[in-house]
């Protein structure tokens, strides 16, 4: 199920990104990505009893409040969805789905421009729609715990008691993170005392406290950077690939820098495990070689540059692999809608390598 609603959505954002230029209105919006959106979770878009379009809504005194969509589920409202146009912000503050959900028997509310959905629900106080969402969706970014949430709220996985067991974790876990990655740019005073009070016993002036907070920052830098390479080295096996001459030969980090050129990705990992796969039916590891750069991620024959067998462009919204079979510096790029995808370019795969020999 996971795996089909990620093809779905990924599908989805390639639409998004076609098409968005041509929406230029809320409504086209609606209609173009935010129903199939609807029609992804199982919901029947056609069937009025299910998804009901302009909801009225009566709130106080006013009547005739419309919300844009209301979906049931056995005859009740479980979800509430604003819409706006792709351009404007997906953030609740000045929406009136705060208003919606007080008169809504929904536990859950979302607010969308057909490319991030904020879901939010009453954690704070029953019935008042809290300020923040528990759980965004971003489509140009689908994460594998995204789906795994976003599973609860299709038609046949609906679990309301899921979802309210977990809502309270993501909203903390995700506030906690969010000033986590705060301290981590750019470190408060109150974080660096706390830090360096653990193991420095004199009073911390100004000064002291100045220097104190550009170590913190090389410090998190260091820790972050080295945690990287220990993942990256565990995931590529390296004790299986000969390592790059090039980063074999690379200098120490340089504690001055407080950030990475590039970092590698997890999909990068994953994808070149794929094409080793496929490699390994013909080759042996000790001649495979990887190297990652700014602008690619580069998979070459005995760890030699005039060798490439493919590259993986991982750092848009849409993946390519690049092949070489003809034998050039520059390849040829094919549009990957997954990394499943890579195992459909076996065949030129093995003939690039056939080249080579």
């Amino acid at each position: 199920m996971e795996t089909d609603l990620k093809l779905k959505l990924e599908q989805l954002h390639q639409r998004v990104d076609s098409l968005k230029d041509q929406i230029n209105t809320e409504e086209a919006t609606k209609n173009a990505f935010v129903m199939p959106f609807i029609q992804i979770l199982g919901y029947d878009i056609f069937n009025p009893t299910e998804v009901i379009p302009e909801f009225i809504c009566d709130i106080g005194t006013k009547k005739g409040e419309k919300v844009d969509y209301v979906i049931k589920k056995d005859n009740e409202p479980i979800l509430i969805i604003e819409c706006k146009h792709w351009k404007e912000s997906a953030d609740a503050h000045n929406s009136q789905l705060h208003r919606y959900y007080h008169v809504s028997k929904a536990r859950f509310g979302v607010l969308t421009n057909g490319h991030i959905y904020n879901f939010y629900a009453d954690l704070e106080k029953p019935n008042i729609m809290d300020e923040k969402p528990f759980f965004t969706l971003d489509l140009s970014n689908l994460k594998d715990s995204s789906l795994k949430i976003l599973e609860n709220f299709t038609k046949n996985g609906y679990n309301l008691e899921s979802i309210l067991d977990s809502a309270e974790d993501l909203k903390y876990i995700k506030a906690i993170r969010s000033e986590f990655e705060k301290e981590l740019q750019n470190p408060t005073d109150e974080m660096v005392k706390l830090l360096v009070s653990k193991f420095f016993d004199k009073p911390i002036t100004a000064i002291r406290l100045a220097t104190f907070r550009e170590y913190t920052k090389k410090a998190f830098s260091n820790s972050i950077n080295e945690s990287i390479s220990f993942r990256l080295k565990n995931a590529l096996n390296m004790n299986d690939i000969v390592p790059s001459k090039e980063k074999d030969k690379a200098p120490a980090i340089d504690e001055n820098v407080d950030t990475p050129k590039f970092i590698t990705t997890e999909e990068e990992i994953e994808g070149s495990q794929i094409v080793k796969a496929i490699l390994r039916e013909v080759l042996p590891a000790t001649r495979i070689a990887f190297r990652d750069t700014q602008s690619y991620f580069g998979i070459l024959l005995d760890d030699n540059n005039r060798k490439p067998i493919c590259r993986l462009h991982f750092n848009s919204s849409n993946k390519y692999i690049e092949l070489f079979q003809n034998g050039k510096d520059s390849g040829e790029k094919k549009l990957l809608n997954s990394l499943d995808d890579i195992y459909n370019h076996k065949s030129e795969l093995l003939s690039t390598l056939k080249n080579y020999e």
